[in-house]
């Protein structure tokens, strides 16, 4: 096994002594082969416990490492590189600039927000450190500029945020850090120098390919970063070959946090015997196939017990993150492109006309390559030329704003059981909305139809007064609700803005389209009604407030494409509580 190191600490209890030795391991793994690994994930904001991971992960690289900091919303004339400006025009021909990932070429490079990165940004990142290799063509420059850099990326966001998956899949280690004694390693220039001479076992591939099918990873990645911890840890360790404490290693750092799922825990079944007129196998291949399912075991026992208590509890409940795909400041309202305000997107080539804003270094740069030759076609005339094809305008982005459309069960049965507390669970989310600037709509459906009742709004005042007058009782025309909730989504969405459907019923649909009575009927229409909610991916949620819920109401939030979430229990508090996690 690996050595925590020698530093001297506070006592710690057995299971913290643990995940020290776990996160030092990681990082003397990561300084044997920080390329094969990829890099790490530190989850958690600026604090003492990750400046000591990053301390101790620095003093064990080679002195003289390139270590460079990038923040999340850098450039892409910082990031890939570019035209200098300033040498261009004084030199009077191209002259580039190297870009952050090629000046972290065999280092560490840092990204700090990494939650906040935007999909552009990680998406080149991905494709660099496939490459490793930076392809620059812009601005009259076309060069090649190795990049083979490591990434540390560091998530500082909730828990509901999370760093891409482009970006995740690709770096070996997922790590909360803790206090790490920052101390060098004289075996670490030794391991890498044995790195490649190392053997892998067949079983010890199977086996780790085996704990990532039981934990519910699909990244076919996973597996092969926790072959490749293996061969460093053998290496970090003097062997020739990995062995089964290498393999188990891997799997509690690499693959227990990306775990979706808890190992079965009842024994496979017994394999059928052979027919009796078969020929027997080779009686050498049993013992390798019997080493070969206890190490798979093995690997698994060791990966389900380094598993989060937290993570562990989760997925004992049967819980499943689901993907994020808000944007990256946590608000449900996607980006659009606006003409003179907003968060910067770049520029754009373009005629200067009234109200656009230019980009003068933007101009300047595309100017500064053809500047020996216009100046040998007009020889008289100013210094700096700059033509129409020049000009570069700023293009900007403005989240687009959200509406929160409430369809309320105000039927009979829903007064009967929950209208109260449904009210005051939509005015809570009310005047969530209010603060975060959104608009809100309020949709009730009673008796033999379905009424606007508040138009999308960002008064607080008028959306209270609607919801206090909201009467209760008649039958329950589920369909008719679903089919107002839809055609008040797509006028926003014609208005630029971000639908997000919030349907608060009790399920006993018993009115039909046409108005008449009969549950099986009314049930039919209201799932012909949540289909073209789902064909035309509207956010929504669905709160089954009955007191005993239903099938009926699970298969009308899959019909809609909806998340289920059933409340049988719940005051007004709890519902707005469970609501706004649920959609937030």
């Amino acid at each position: 096994m690996i050595a925590a190191g020698d530093g001297r600490a506070s006592p710690r209890t057995a299971p913290e002594q643990g995940v020290v030795a776990d996160q030092r391991a990681a990082a003397m793994l990561l300084a044997v082969d920080p390329l094969g690994l990829g890099g790490a994930v530190l989850r958690g904001g600026p604090g003492p416990e990750r400046e000591s991971w990053l301390a101790a992960f620095r003093n064990l690289l080679p002195e003289g490492t390139p270590w460079r900091r990038m923040p999340h919303q850098v450039t892409d004339d910082r990031l890939l590189g570019g035209l200098d400006l300033a040498a261009t025009l004084a030199a009077g021909r191209p002259v580039a600039d190297r870009g952050l990932l090629a000046e972290a070429d065999g280092g560490i490079l840092l990204l700090s927000s990494a939650e906040r990165a935007a999909p552009a940004l990680a998406s080149r990142l991905a494709a660099v450190m496939d490459a490793r290799m930076v392809h620059l063509e812009r601005d009259g420059l076309a060069r090649c500029s190795p990049a083979r850099f490591t990434l540390v990326a560091l998530d500082e966001g909730e828990e509901e945020e999370a760093i891409a998956p482009a970006l995740a899949e690709r770096l070996a280690f997922h790590l909360s850090p803790v206090l790490l004694p920052a101390g060098p390693c004289a075996r670490i220039a030794e391991a890498r120098a044995r790195l490649a001479g190392i053997e892998v076992p067949p079983e010890a591939a199977h086996a780790l390919c085996a704990a990532a099918l039981a934990l519910g990873i699909a990244s076919l990645r996973a597996p092969i970063l926790a072959l490749r911890a293996a061969v460093a840890a053998a290496a970090l360790a003097g062997r020739a070959a990995v062995m089964p404490e290498d393999a188990t290693l891997a799997a509690r750092l690499v693959l227990a946090p990306r775990a979706t799922m808890l190992p079965a825990s009842e024994p496979p079944s017994e394999a059928p015997q052979p027919p009796e007129d078969m020929p027997e196998s080779d009686p050498e291949s049993r013992p390798s196939a019997a080493a070969d399912d206890t190490l798979a075991d093995r690997v698994i026992a060791a990966a389900a017990a380094a598993l989060p208590a937290r993570l562990l509890a989760g997925l004992s409940a049967g819980m499943r993150a689901a993907a994020r795909s808000g944007a990256p400041d946590g608000r449900a309202g996607l980006r659009k492109a606006a003409p003179l305000r907003g968060r910067p997107a770049g520029t754009r080539p373009g005629p200067l006309r009234s109200g656009a804003r230019i980009a003068l270094v933007e101009t300047l740069r595309a100017a500064a390559p053809w500047q020996r030759l216009r100046r040998e076609a007009r020889p008289h005339g100013p210094r700096l030329r700059i033509q129409p094809s020049d000009i570069r305008l700023r293009r900007f982005e403005a989240p687009q704003q959200t509406v929160a459309i409430f369809v309320v069960d105000a039927s009979g049965s829903a007064a009967l059981h929950r209208l109260a507390e449904a009210k005051g669970a939509v005015e809570m989310l009310l005047a969530d909305c209010y603060v975060r600037r959104d608009r809100v709509a309020l949709i009730g459906f009673r008796g033999r139809g379905a009424e606007v009742l508040l138009p999308p709004t960002a008064s607080l005042v008028r959306a209270k007064r609607c919801l206090a007058g909201l009467p209760g009782g008649g039958g329950t025309p589920l369909a008719a609700g679903l089919d107002a909730a839809q055609a008040l989504a797509h006028a926003c969405r014609r208005a630029g803005r971000t639908p997000l459907i919030v349907l608060l019923t009790d399920g006993r649909a018993n009115v039909a389209r046409d108005g008449s009575g009969g549950r099986a009927r009314a049930e039919a229409d209201a799932l012909a009604a949540a289909r073209p909610l789902r064909a035309s991916a509207v956010p929504s949620l669905l709160v089954d407030t009955a007191p005993r819920p239903q099938p009926f109401g699970r298969d009308l939030a899959a019909a809609m494409g909806a998340r289920y979430l059933p409340l049988p229990f719940a005051d007004a508090a709890r519902l707005s509580g469970a609501v706004r996690d649920a959609a937030g």
